[in-house]
Order: structure tokens, then sequence, then C-alpha cells
């Protein structure tokens, strides 16, 4: 494909949720009159053609302008998607994801939008905003180029953003965080969320406070903006010298870039924990059923406790852990239910007939937008949102068992009981992922109707139908 094409083949979804490129000929037939010379080069200035499109845009506000915004528009498209591309290429084999999964986010311009006529003023006025759009009418050619800002505002997107939390991923740079991590905030997160001892707090203290007083300090006296780039050399010769002259022990200034980013991935944790999103999981259990040997190794007092209390605590645990996601589906669809209000309330019938639709009787997508109503595949998904639908329920069934487990507890000391808990979230937070990733395996099959999620969702609808 020539570099021209980027100006008239539009990147899409189709109804079914795969990558299509639609050519737009009014928008192909605008670059061959502005650009003639331009067509069959195998590489052009994206700069001084993107100057001069915006220029039309600008000026007309009548056919050539609408054209020029929809050539833009189609360049727009290929860079969402090469983005895509490389945040699979950076986070997606280590975090389960794949560019498909963040295309429904992003290519959300719809190819009637580029019909080969000029869209009504009504249409013109539409609610539903496609992202390349947001991102063309936000774009200041004075201040970045427009792949510069498309990329930008890709890694922005709530949605996008919500998404890759729940996958694990925070898009912030280890420098950013630490910049605007204060010492007081450290301490806390690495002796409350990360249980350190106060030897290895007060070097991270230490350790942050001298990147402070050269990194950050360096940003403010520049009045830096923008990304927070990685330590050049000198500055982390500088932030060395601080650490040795404090500290017992002589680093290197490799060693102080190693020790720096290592203090930024618990602090990332801690961040990516507090949004809701997934923790990377150091273990895995070794089959597919609910396995309690770590919760009950972590309410267990002693090795005296007989075999029929662990054979109790068992059953218990296994009840209260079907009661806590049927509690968390009922909490989490209501609550849903609730926001469809005013001039949303029509959405509540479309959203619980498109669950049932997808949940209970295996529905793909594009074929529940047009049994509901709707256009297109990527509207369902905006409706149902199961991704975030899965994460709430998830964090519901946790403060639930996590709450049961610790009045289960046989602990007199409460010192006893605070070096359980992080303990038992994470096992807890294990084995409840084990429900949530069958279910999310089977979405894309027609007998989704296997998982624990999937018969409890069914089986509230059917009570509140």
């Amino acid at each position: 494909m020539k570099t021209a094409s980027k100006y008239w083949n539009l990147v899409r979804l189709n109804s079914s949720g795969k990558l299509k490129i639609t050519e737009i000929s009014l928008a192909k037939k605008l670059f061959q009159q502005q650009f003639p010379n331009l067509i069959d080069r195998e590489s052009i200035s994206d700069l001084a053609v993107q100057r001069d499109l915006i220029a039309l845009k600008n000026i007309d506000r009548e056919v050539v302008g609408v054209w020029a915004e929809r050539s833009l528009r189609c360049f727009i498209s290929h860079q969402i998607r090469q983005v895509c591309i490389q945040l699979e290429m950076q986070f997606g084999r280590e975090h389960g994801f794949t560019r498909s999964d963040l295309f429904i986010y992003t290519l959300n311009d719809t190819v009637e939008n580029f019909r080969d006529s000029i869209a009504t003023e009504q249409a013109g006025k539409s609610q539903y905003k496609p992202l390349a759009v947001e991102i063309l009418e936000t774009f200041d050619p004075q201040k970045a180029n427009l792949s510069t800002w498309t990329t930008r505002l890709v890694k922005q997107n709530r949605e996008l953003q919500r998404f890759l939390l729940e996958q694990g991923v925070y898009l912030i740079s280890n420098w950013a965080i630490l910049n605007d991590t204060n010492l007081k905030q450290v301490s806390r997160i690495l002796s409350e969320f990360h249980n350190l001892t106060s030897t290895e707090i007060e070097q991270a203290c230490l350790l942050l406070k001298s990147y402070h007083a050269v990194y950050r300090q360096e940003r403010l006296k520049n009045r830096e903006r923008g990304k927070c780039q990685t330590p050049s050399l000198e500055q982390l010769a500088r932030i060395t010298s601080l650490i040795n002259q404090k500290a017992n022990v002589v680093f290197s200034a490799q060693q102080t870039l190693t020790q720096l980013e290592k203090l930024a991935d618990l602090l990332r944790e801690h961040r990516i924990y507090v949004r809701g999103g997934r923790l990377k999981q150091e273990k895995s259990l070794d089959n597919s059923e609910i396995n309690t040997q770590a919760i009950q190794a972590s309410v267990t007092s002693s090795e005296s406790d007989s075999h029929n209390d662990r054979g109790n605590f068992l059953k218990s645990y296994q009840q209260q852990f079907q009661q806590s996601l049927e509690q968390s589906i009922e909490d989490i669809i209501s609550t849903r239910l609730g926001k469809f209000k005013g001039k949303k309330a029509a959405k509540a019938p479309q959203f619980l007939t498109a669950l049932k639709l997808f949940y209970c009787r295996g529905e793909s997508m594009s074929a529940i937008a047009s049994m509901i109503g709707l256009q297109a595949q990527y509207q369902v998904t905006r409706l149902l949102k199961i991704k975030e639908l899965r994460a709430d329920i998830r964090h519901q069934m946790l403060q639930l068992m996590r709450d049961w487990i610790l009045t289960q507890t046989k602990f007199e000391e409460p010192q006893q009981l605070k070096a359980r808990e992080q303990e038992i979230e994470a096992a807890l937070g294990e084995q409840i992922d084990l429900v949530l990733v069958k279910a999310k395996k089977e979405v894309s099959i027609a007998d989704s109707t296997q998982s624990r999620l999937a018969k409890g969702i069914c089986d509230y609808l059917d009570r509140h139908s």
C-alpha cells in the first residue's frame, strides 16, 4: 500500500468486529485534485499534506472542507491501528490481550460517516463522536504533529485505559510515577501494601528523595512539560552521588537505575490495585477447580486443627463463594440498571435483553445488535461493557469473601490478623479470577453458558424477568 493511500482508505471494524479497510472515493478524489504529484510516490511528507488539508478544512466549511476532514480521519484510523499494534507488542503477551481487544475501544469510526454524499446537518449534530473526530477537533498543528497527537489521545482514551487496567497495564512511565509520588506516600505504600521492613522503606525513601532532588528539581527549574523521559547519565551520576553520601552502601549509576525501576514497579502495582486493575499473579493454580489451600493456611492458627474442622471450613467456604458470586452479580447489574435514567431509560430493557442473549444464548455481538434495534456490534459492546461488568463483579466478590474469611480466623492477636490480610486477598483474587477467566474464554463461542459467572447471570435474569 502506497503511503498516500492512508488519506483515502479508512481502517474500521465491520459488524462482526473484524478489521476492514474501505476506500472512501471522494476522499481519494480530493487528494488527487489537491496533490496530483503525490499519488504514486512511495513516500510523502505527511506534515506538508496535513498542513494543507487542515487549511482546506478550516477555510472551506462546505464540500471541500468536509472531505479534507474525512481524509485526515482516514489517516488517523491508520495511526490508531498502529498504536494498538504497538501496545500489543509491548504488553499483550505478558498480560493476555491482543490488538483486536484494543480495536474495539478505538477504531470506532463508521463507514456511514463516509458516504459519497455530504452528511446532513442533523447527522452532524449526532451525540456519537468517534475517537478520530475527537482527535481532529482537539488537534493543534502549532503544538504537535497529527501522528503524535493521535498516539497521545489513543493512550488517554478512558475506555482503553480501563481495559488495560483490567489486564494489569498502567500506561504511565516509571519516571512519571516516581516524579509525582511524595515521601509520605511511598512510606505508606511500601509499609501497608507491600509489607516491607523499616530498613527497606528507609532505603527506598532515600532513593526517591535523591531522585526528586535532581530529576524533579530540574524539570521544575526548566519548566519541562510532557512525558517524563529516562534520566540522563549525568542525572543518574548526581542521584547516585547523593545516595552514596548518606547510605552505608556504594551504588553505581547502573545500580541506581535498577533500584529506581524496582521502586517504580512497586508503586505501579499499588496504583493498578487502587484503580481496580489486575495485579500479576506470581503463582498459578494446578487445576481449574476452586482451590482453598491458601485460604485455609491463612485462617488456620495451628497444625493441630482437626480434620473435621478443615472439612467444615471447606464446605462453608464453597457455599459462601457461590453466595458471594450471586450477590455480586445482583448488586452490580442492579447498579448498572440504576444508571439508565431520564433520556437513557430506554436502554435498560435493551441492556437486559442483550445480556441474556450474550450470556444465556451465546449470541455474538453483531447478531445481538440487530435483535435489539442497534446498528453495529460496537454499540452492543458499549452498552454491555462486558469487561467492566466482570471487573466490578470481581471487586465486589473480593470484598464480600474477604470480610467473611476474616470473621472465620482464629487469631487472637490483631497483629497476626493484619499480617494475613494481604495473603488472604491474594489467594482470593486468584480464585475469583479463575471463574472470570473461564467466562472470558467462553464469550467467543456459542456455548457460553458453562461458566459459573454465565449461569449466575442467567439465574439472576430469570428471577427478575
